[in-house]
């Protein structure tokens, strides 16, 4: 292919860091020398909207709609490089503009400031993006940035902040100084607007197409128009051949419709194409015709065989029947081909997710809700990737584990792993990785933890698991070593049974001890929680929130959020629903997006009116409040008492852990070689040597006293045992050395004091 293939992520996702598949694309192209470039179009249009020239000719874009003077149908007023200018260029946007009628006090108050927004916007933005940090302090002087209806919740969160340090109170502050602007843009411009979520209300469950369709038949807006102005700007530089749209999320599905709908009106012999996430779960069952007249194709599962097929038939080098899992029109009738003799590629071919042609220095790290980790995941620039392919699980009933990304599980090893964070540090100089798997395998995140310790690589990263029994608390400190900070896991609904019925694998109290090992290893856990779940009770969902209001107030849990359950398509429940009590509303598929599915649970609870105070309760909790209210004081109706002991969690995380003497588990040294001395004991009359073992750590001190002939042999074994050693021993191979040596008694020398508190210096068994 002589021209490149354009990948593109439209508006919006997150703006603090790029969302990685086309990364991933690209870098797989890379492989087979298939030039592509790429763009994330959400950050461009947020830059060329929130900055002086742009809220200039916002501002001014909305006098001209107050006014509405003299202008033909068809004819948007915009200011571009500070001269009035209709939108007729090549392609421009066509707006059909009535005017404003009436503006609520709030907008009335911004338009008011528009001159402390203008002069302002410059400066927060560089602060956001981490190029102007000593502003933080005017910032939370509060009274450099105007302030609108947004910052009306300080009164309620200023207890939040806590011990917040200034750069995050300031961009907290900085964060609500945008939300306002986008209340403004929201009722004065573009309906459909939000950072995150661009008119995701009609992608969201749209078994049909025909709202989406008439939206796209309308006038653009004034967000439309800066997107198109961009993708006309790239299109006319990169001259591409294919355009491949990544839709992660319904709130990016509207913007790629609008520029798949220029594309080939403008382009007509450049092909364009959509995958990602939303195709994948949504549009399984796509049958309706007008989808393409936006795209040419739309393709499923795994994108890099589909894209190398569909490059090569472009290029006239495959026939049309040897596409793989893609839809096109065929005669006007929606068809789906799939070379089943084309198989997809291992993790280990795709190559190293490509980061180049991003503005990686121009991202925007905010803080919109004080949630710990909402506020890790959207404050910094993290470089995604995943350790495998698809859960190593894979039982959840509520999860879409009938689709390839989850029920196709493949690894790939941890020093390949390592070396691709090592290529994309030096592409991006970023060191802070976001694991992005649907739960991490334990036994992977210790290979990869051993590997980084050993390449004595500094990274900072994150992921999602399982709590489960893996992450003892020898692996949670491994884990901290190399640079863990955070973990994210599903406790769903905090109730045996229910999570029995979901199959989750897991108990109340083995999340909590779960937890309790990566606390005290010093990672923070935060649980994703779900209520009303099929058959859930009123007195399971207040069950569930005293488990979790215990779980805060122990300590072993520091972020959490609560979601409403959702049944899907492809999960085990949406496709058998009778095995779980629960009935579809609706039995009808659509002919366009078909994934979340409503239900009827005659045997439940009421969910939907927990969420409240569910959530009212939870923001209290993570902030060590209210531990000792009620749980009827969160809810405006009548709930049950709960039924849980009120110590369940503290017995369940104090109550004594024990382990058989595995012989077969794996044992590692982190630490540095002790010093060593020898000195004489006595006591009543007796004497003996004694043999003094010092470790230094990073934060202190520990020693321990073993007999002489004990402590040289320990010396000695700590060497072979370090991590930089890549040889393997187990407890049965360092007790055959033991008793070599001609010591006796291992088993009470090695797993009793004072040998066995050296985990505190790095001596880690798994």
């Amino acid at each position: 292919m002589e021209a490149p293939v354009f990948l593109i992520t439209p508006p919006f996702t997150q703006l603090n860091t790029p969302y990685p598949a086309t990364a991933y694309l690209k870098g797989f192209l890379n492989t087979k020398h298939i030039p592509a470039y790429q763009a994330d179009l959400g950050i461009e249009v947020t830059l060329a909207l929130f900055c002086k020239s742009g809220l200039e000719r916002l501002f001014a874009h909305i006098e001209s709609k107050r006014e509405a003077v003299g202008r033909q149908p068809g004819e948007s007023f915009l200011k571009v490089e500070g001269k009035e200018q209709l939108n007729n260029r090549k392609g421009g946007a066509q707006v059909l503009e009535n005017g404003l009628q009436s503006l609520s006090t709030n907008v009335e108050r911004i338009i008011a400031l528009k001159d402390d927004y203008i002069n302002t916007i410059d400066d927060v933005v560089l602060f956001l993006q981490g190029k102007r940090p000593t502003l933080a302090h005017l910032i939370c002087k509060r009274e450099f940035l105007p302030e609108a209806e947004r910052f009306a919740q300080l009164e309620d969160l200023q207890w939040a902040f806590g011990s917040m340090g200034t750069q995050d109170m300031a961009k907290h502050l900085a964060t609500m100084y945008l939300e306002d602007l986008s209340d403004l843009i929201k009722e004065t411009v573009d309906e459909h607007f939000g950072f995150s979520r661009y008119a995701e209300r009609l992608g969201r469950s749209a078994n049909s197409f025909d709202e989406l369709y008439a939206a796209l038949q309308q006038d653009y807006t004034y967000v439309d128009y800066l997107l198109i102005d961009l993708l006309q700007q790239k299109m006319e530089a990169i001259q591409p051949k294919l355009v491949a749209f990544s839709v992660p999320f319904p709130g990016n599905l509207y913007t790629s419709f609008r520029c798949g709908q220029w594309i080939r009106k403008h382009y007509p012999g450049v092909k364009v194409v959509m995958g990602g996430g939303f195709a994948n779960t949504e549009l399984r069952s796509l049958s309706d015709p007008r989808v393409f007249e936006f795209y040419d194709y739309v393709t499923l599962d795994d994108g890099e065989a589909p894209l190398e097929q569909l490059i090569a038939y472009i290029d006239g080098k495959k026939s049309f029947q040897e596409l793989k899992r893609t839809f096109t029109l065929v005669d006007g009738v929606v068809t789906y081909i799939n070379n089943t003799a084309c198989t997809d590629y291992k993790q280990g071919q795709v190559g190293t997710p490509d980061y180049s042609d991003f503005y990686l220095d121009q991202y925007i790290s905010a803080i919109e809700v004080i949630n710990p980790m909402h506020s890790l995941w959207s404050d910094g620039r993290w470089n995604k990737l995943t350790m495998a392919h698809g859960c190593y699980w894979g039982k959840c009933t509520f999860c879409d584990i009938s689709l390839d990304y989850i029920k196709n599980y493949e690894p790939i090893t941890a020093s390949l792993l390592v070396d691709r964070m090592e290529e994309i540090i030096a592409q991006t100089g970023q060191n802070g990785f976001h694991f992005v798997d649907e739960a991490a395998p334990p036994a992977l995140m210790r290979a990869l933890a051993i590997e980084i310790i050993r390449r004595k690589l500094v990274v900072t990263w994150w992921a999602n698991v399982r709590f489960e029994k893996s992450f003892t608390r020898d692996l949670c400190l491994l884990l901290k070593a190399s640079g863990c900070i955070a973990v994210s896991g599903g406790l769903e609904v905090a109730s045996d049974r229910l999570l029995k019925l979901i199959n989750k694998g897991i108990t109340v109290a083995q999340v909590a001890r779960v937890c309790k090992h990566f606390t005290e290893a010093g990672i923070m856990v935060h649980a994703y929680l779900m209520y009303g779940f099929p058959t859930q009770t009123e007195q399971e969902t207040i069950d569930s929130l005293e488990m979790v209001r215990q779980l805060f107030e122990t300590g072993v849990l520091q972020s959490a959020y609560w979601h409403l359950f959702t049944m899907t398509a492809h999960s085990p429940i949406g496709l058998e629903p009778e095995k779980f009590s629960v009935q579809k509303r609706v039995e009808v598929i659509g002919t366009f997006a078909n994934n979340d599915i409503e239900h009827i649970d005659p045997s439940g609870a009421e969910h939907e009116k927990f969420g409240y105070g569910l959530n009212k309760a939870l923001l209290n909790y993570m902030h060590a409040n209210c531990f000792d209210y009620s749980l009827q004081k969160w809810f405006d109706f009548k709930v049950p008492k709960t039924s849980v002991a009120a110590d369940y969690i503290r017995k369940a995380i104090e109550d004594p852990e024990y382990s058989s003497f595995n012989v077969n588990s794996k044992v590692i040294w982190l630490g540095k070689q002790p010093k060593t001395e020898t000195f004489v004991k006595s006591k009543k009359g007796s004497q003996w040597e004694v043999m003094s073992l010092t470790f230094q750590t990073k934060k202190n001190t520990l020693a321990i006293h073993v007999e002489p002939e004990k402590g040289v042999w320990l010396e000695n074994m700590l060497i072979q045992l370090s991590v930089y050693n890549p040889a393997t021993f187990t407890v049965q191979m360092i007790k055959a050395d033991y008793e070599k040596a001609g010591l006796e008694d291992f088993e009470l020398f090695w797993d009793n004091k004072p040998v066995n508190t050296l985990y505190k210096a790095g001596l880690l068994r798994f």
